[in-house]
C-alpha cells in the first residue's frame, strides 16, 4: 500500500461487513480495489473478516497486478479457517502459474507455498515443477524457496517428486542468484531433516564459488556459510578456497565479512604452510577492524566474534590493540568487550599502553567499567609475570586515590596476585593494612582477612586487626564469616599465643553454636577437632602448599570454542553458547513459520494467522500450570512462542479506564481436554454467550486460558479484548482472535499475556477485571481472580546457604505468618512433587515437637524472592505458613496461592 493508504484503516461505519461486501462485489474496478485495501487494512488491525473470503476470492481475476497481491496476501492469512473455500483460488492460482508476466507466475507460487493447506498442496506440485524449469531467473529463485516451504509441510511429497534433485541442479544454474536461493532452501532443508540432503562436492564447490563472486550480499552470506561447513581434501584445495574468498572480506556489508571470516578460520586448519597463515592472518585483521567503526550495536556483535577469534589465532589482531581503546562516547556494553578483548590480547611489548589505558579507565565515573578496569589489571598481572611489578604498582596508585570501591577492587585482586606469586609482593600489605576502616563489601573484606591470615607471620599486629572485624562476626556475610574462621586458625597455628587462643575460642565457638549456616558449622567442627587432636595435622591441612592459581583469559572450553567459531556470525557467537542451549529444533510442521528471510530480498514475509477449524468448534484447553496436579509428572507440549508484531490501536476505546499499550500477535493454540475451566461470565450475563476462563503458567509463558460457547441464536465474530489496571500490570499479548461462533458452538484460545503494562497504584490485590466485546453484542464487563502462584518463576530455587543468608537479611517486620486449621497434609512426597510443578522449590526439613517444619523457596517476576516456612503433623488438619519477602504487601495473595495449592487435590 502506498503513503496515502492510511485512510483505509480509519473507517467508523456500523455495519462495516455489510458494506465492504457490496462494495468487493461492485462493477467498477476502483470500488472493488478500495474495498480490498480496507479489508486488509481491518485483517491488518486484528478485526475478524473472514466471513468475506468468498467475496475476495471472487476479486482474484484480475489483471491488476497491485490487487492481485492484495487478495493473494488476504488467502495466506485465512486460507487454514476456511479450507474448502480455499480451493476456490486453486484454478486461478494454477492460471497465473503459466501467466506470460514472471512477476505474476512468481506471485503465484509463492503465495501457494505460503498457504499450510494439504488440499491446496496437492495443486502446487505441477506449477512448482514448471516453474523450476522457467525460463525467467527471477521465478525460478522464487521456485526454489518454495520447495523448502513445501518440504515443511509434506516432506514425503516433496521426496517422492523430486524436487530435491530439481533443487540441486539448480546450483548449476547460470544465475547467481537462483544458486543463492537454491543453497537457502537446501541448507533450510538440511536443517530439519534428519539424513544428509545438502552436500557439497568438489563439482558444486566450483559452481557455488563462481556464484559468490555475482550475487547479492545476502546471498554471498548464505553461500559461505554452505561453504564454511565443507571440508577441505588437502592443504592445496583450503589454499584455493580460501584464495577464491578472500575478496569477500573487503565486503561492505558485516554479515559477508564474518561469514567469510568464519569460512577463511575453518579452512586455516588444514592449511599447514606457515606463510600462507599468517599472511592470511594479516588480511583479515583490516575488515574485522573496519566493523569497530560501525553503529554500536554492531560493533558489540563484532566484539563478541572478535573475542571468539582472538581466542584462536590471537596473531590477527596482536598489532591493532589501540583499535580496543575505549572512547568516551562508547556505550557501556561495548567498552566493556573492548576490556576483554585488551586483556587477551595484552602481551609483554604492549602492556604499558594497556596499563596506562586501564589506569585511565579507573577513573571514569561509571561505578561498573571501573571495577572492571581495576580487575583487568590484576588480570594482566597474572597473565603476564614480567609485568606483574608494573600492574602491582598501578594499583598502589589506584589505592592511594581513597576512591572506596577503587580500593576494595584492587584489594580484591591482590589477592590473586599474591595467590599466583607467592613471597614475591608482600612488601605492599602495610599499604593495604591502611585501607582496613574504608572496607564495606563482602569480596573486599575476605579477600583482606584472607591476606591476612596467610601472612600473619609477617604483620606484627594481625591479631589486632583480625580482632577488628570478630566484632561484627555475627552479622557478616557467608563468605566474610568462612574466611574469618580461617583466617584466625592460621593466625594461631603460625603464632600460638595468649591472644590468638582466645580469639580462637571466640570464633570456634560463634561458628558452632551461634550460627544456622551448615558450611560454616561443619568447618568449624572440621577446624576445632584437628586443633585438640593433633595441632601438627592442623598445620598440614591448613598452612598446606596452596596451588598456583592461573590466568582465565581465554576461559572458553576448547570444544566449546570450535563450536562458537564453527557460528561465527550467528547469535551463537554473541551469546558465546552453542546453539541448542538456548533453541530448540521444532520439527513438526505445525509450529514452523512462514516469513523466512531468503537471500534475494524480495520474497515478502506474509505472517500466517492462527489455525481456526472450519466449523468454529474446538476442544478446551488444559494447562500445567495454575492446577498444581496437572502435568507434574507429564508435562504438557510445549506451544510455539509468540513472536512481538508492531502494536496496534486501541480497538475497544477508554473502557472502565482500560489502558492496553502492549498488543501483539497471538498463536491460537488448541489444546487437549483437561480440568474445565471456571465459568466467568454465564450465557445469562452474556446475552447468550458464555466464557470460562483462568490464568495459567505454560513453559515459563502466562497464558490466560479462554472457552467460548455461543448458546445465543446468532453467529458471533470479531472478537476483542482488555484488561483493566490491575496488581501486576496484565495485558493481552495481542489481538484476541476467535473463529466466527456458530449458534451452538464453542472455541477455546490460550491469549498470551504480557506484564507491567497497566500497573495500578492501588494496595496488591486479586481482582482482574476483563472487556470482552464482538460485532453482535454490547462491551461485556466480567471480574476474574489473579492467581499468585501463576507468577512463581523457573528461577525460583535457592541454595541452602543463600536461602539461610536471605532469611537472616530480612528484617522481623517483613515476616507475616497464617494459620489454615483445615489443610491437612497427607503425602510428604506427593506435596512436595505438586507444590515443586507451581516452582515452589523444597530447600529443606527439620523436626520441631512432633511437627515437621518444611522450607521453600520461590521467586515472583522482577526477582522478588519469598521464602517459606511450612510446619504441619502429616495427616493432621492445621498447617502454619511463615513467609518472609522484601514485599510483605504482598502476603494475603500469597496466601491464597498457598491455600489454592494445598487444598486443589
Amino acid at each position: 500500500m502506498s503513503g496515502h493508504d492510511s485512510k483505509y484503516f480509519s473507517t467508523t461505519k456500523k455495519g462495516e461487513i455489510p458494506e465492504l461486501k457490496e462494495e468487493l462485489n461492485s462493477q467498477y474496478k476502483d470500488k472493488r480495489k478500495d474495498a480490498v485495501k480496507k479489508v486488509i487494512a481491518a485483517m491488518t488491525v486484528g478485526k475478524d473478516v473472514s466471513s468475506l473470503f468468498t467475496d475476495v476470492v471472487n476479486c482474484m481475476q484480475t489483471e491488476n497486478l497491485e490487487l492481485k497481491k492484495l487478495v493473494y496476501l488476504y488467502l495466506i492469512n485465512y486460507a487454514k479457517s476456511q479450507p474448502d473455500l480455499a480451493i476456490l483460488a486453486v484454478n486461478t492460482f494454477v492460471k497465473d502459474s503459466q501467466d506470460p508476466n514472471p512477476l505474476i507466475r512468481a506471485l503465484a507460487v509463492r503465495t501457494m507455498g505460503c498457504i499450510r493447506v494439504d488440499k491446496i498442496t496437492e495443486y502446487l506440485c505441477d506449477p512448482l515443477q514448471r516453474c523450476l524449469k522457467d525460463d525467467d531467473p527471477y521465478v525460478r529463485k522464487t521456485a526454489a524457496i518454495c520447495v523448502a516451504k513445501l518440504f515443511d509441510i509434506n516432506a514425503e511429497l516433496v521426496e517422492d517428486r523430486g524436487f530435491l534433485e530439481s533443487l540441486k541442479d539448480l546450483i548449476s544454474d547460470n544465475n547467481p542468484m537462483v544458486v543463492a536461493n537454491a543453497v537457502a532452501a537446501l541448507a533450510e532443508i538440511q536443517e530439519n531433516s534428519s539424513r544428509p540432503i545438502f552436500e557439497i562436492t568438489s563439482h558444486t564447490l566450483s559452481k557455488l564459488l563462481t556464484a559468490l563472486n555475482e550475487c547479492t550480499e545476502w546471498g554471498q552470506v548464505f553461500i559461505l556459510d554452505a561453504l564454511s561447513r565443507y571440508k577441505a581434501a588437502d592443504a592445496r584445495e583450503a589454499e584455493n578456497i580460501v584464495e577464491r574468498v578472500t575478496p569477500r572480506l573487503q565486503h561492505a556489508n558485516c554479515a559477508v565479512v564474518l561469514s567469510a571470516v568464519k569460512m577463511i578460520l575453518q579452512q586455516m586448519e588444514l592449511i599447514t604452510s606457515t606463510d600462507v597463515v599468517r599472511n592470511l592472518c594479516k588480511k583479515m585483521a583490516p575488515p574485522l577492524v573496519t566493523l569497530l567503526s560501525a553503529e554500536p550495536e554492531i560493533q558489540y556483535v563484532a566484539l563478541r566474534n572478535i573475542n571468539l577469534i582472538v581466542q584462536r589465532r590471537p596473531t590477527i589482531l596482536a598489532h591493532e590493540i589501540k583499535v580496543f581503546f575505549c572512547k568516551y562516547n562508547d556505550p557501556i556494553y561495548v567498552k566493556m568487550e573492548k576490556l576483554e578483548i585488551m586483556i587477551k590480547l595484552a602481551s609483554d611489548r604492549n602492556i604499558d599502553q594497556v596499563l596506562l589505558e586501564f589506569k585511565e579507565y579507573a577513573t571514569e565515573v561509571d561505578v561498573d567499567f571501573v571495577r572492571k578496569a581495576v580487575r583487568a589489571i590484576g588480570r594482566c598481572a597474572i597473565k603476564l609475570e614480567r609485568a606483574a611489578e608494573r600492574c602491582i604498582s598501578v594499583l598502589l596508585e589506584l589505592i592511594k586515590i581513597k576512591v572506596n570501591y577503587v580500593v576494595q577492587e584492587a584489594i580484591i585482586v591482590i589477592k590473586d596476585i599474591f595467590r599466583r606469586y607467592p613471597n614475591t609482593y608482600e612488601s605492599i600489605i602495610a599499604t593495604l593494612c591502611e585501607s582496613l576502616d574504608t572496607l564495606d563489601e563482602p569480596e573486599a573484606k575476605a579477600s583482606m582477612i584472607w591476606i591476612i591470615g596467610e601472612y600473619a607471620e609477617r604483620i606484627d599486629n594481625a591479631d589486632e586487626l583480625l580482632e577488628s572485624f570478630l566484632e561484627s562476626f555475627p552479622e557478616e556475610p557467608a563468605q566474610v564469616q568462612l574466611q574469618l574462621l580461617t583466617a584466625t586458625v592460621k593466625l594461631f597455628l603460625k603464632k600460638p599465643t595468649e591472644g590468638p587462643q582466645q580469639m580462637i575460642q571466640v570464633v570456634l565457638n560463634n561458628a558452632t553454636v551461634e550460627t544456622d549456616n551448615p558450611d560454616l558449622r561443619d568447618r568449624a567442627y572440621i577446624y576445632w577437632r584437628l586443633l585438640s587432636t593433633d595441632p601438627e595435622a592442623a598445620k598440614d591441612v591448613v598452612l598446606a602448599e596452596k596451588p598456583v592459581i592461573s590466568d582465565d583469559s581465554n576461559q572458553l572450553d576448547p570444544s566449546l570454542l570450535d563450536e562458537l567459531l564453527a557460528n561465527i556470525a550467528t547469535l551463537s557467537s554473541v551469546y558465546h553458547k552453542p546453539p541448542e542451549s538456548f533453541v530448540t529444533r521444532v520439527k513438526t510442521t505445525a509450529q514452523r513459520t512462514e516469513d523466512d528471510d531468503y537471500p534475494d530480498g524480495s520474497e515478502t514475509g506474509y505472517s500466517e494467522s492462527p489455525a481456526h477449524p472450519a466449523d468454529g468448534a474446538a476442544s478446551p484447553p488444559t494447562s500445567s500450570s495454575n492446577v498444581p496436579y496437572a502435568g507434574a509428572k507429564q508435562p504438557a507440549p510445549a506451544p510455539a512462542s509468540p513472536q512481538p508484531a508492531a502494536p496496534v490501536p486501541d480497538l475497544l476505546g477508554d473502557l472502565i479506564g482500560l489502558d492496553n499499550s502492549a498488543i501483539v500477535p497471538v498463536d491460537q493454540v488448541s489444546t487437549p481436554a483437561g480440568p474445565p475451566l471456571p465459568v466467568i461470565l454465564p450465557a445469562s450475563a452474556g446475552h447468550g454467550l458464555q466464557i470460562s476462563a483462568q490464568l495459567i503458567r505454560r513453559d515459563g509463558q502466562i497464558f490466560y486460558s479462554l472457552l467460548f460457547e455461543n448458546n445465543s441464536q446468532i453467529p458471533i465474530d470479531g472478537f476483542m479484548i482488555q484488561f483493566n489496571k490491575n496488581t501486576f500490570g496484565l495485558a493481552a499479548a495481542g489481538p484476541l482472535q476467535v473463529p466466527q461462533l456458530q449458534p451452538g458452538t464453542s472455541a477455546a484460545t490460550l491469549l498470551p499475556m504480557v506484564l507491567f503494562q497497566n500497573m495500578s497504584t492501588a494496595p496488591p490485590n486479586s481482582l482482574l477485571q476483563v472487556a470482552v466485546k464482538n460485532n453482535q453484542q454490547p462491551v461485556l464487563y466480567f471480574n476474574d481472580k489473579i492467581s499468585l502462584h501463576v507468577f512463581f518463576t523457573e528461577d525460583g530455587r535457592m541454595e541452602r546457604g543463600s536461602f539461610l543468608e536471605t532469611w537472616r537479611s530480612l528484617p522481623d517486620s517483613n515476616e507475616v505468618s497464617k494459620d489454615f486449621p483445615g489443610i491437612v497434609v497427607n503425602g510428604v512426597e506427593a506435596t512436595l512433587d505438586r507444590l515443586a510443578a507451581s516452582n515452589m522449590f523444597f530447600i529443606a526439613k527439620r523436626k520441631h515437637a512432633n511437627q515437621d517444619v518444611f522450607y521453600f523457596s520461590t521467586k515472583i517476576p522482577r526477582g522478588i524472592p519469598f521464602l517459606i516456612e511450612l510446619t504441619t503433623a502429616v495427616g493432621t488438619p492445621g498447617v502454619k505458613c511463615a513467609i518472609k519477602t522484601p514485599n510483605p504487601e504482598m502476603a494475603p495473595l500469597f496466601f491464597e496461592a498457598v491455600e489454592t495449592l494445598l487444598t486443589s487435590y
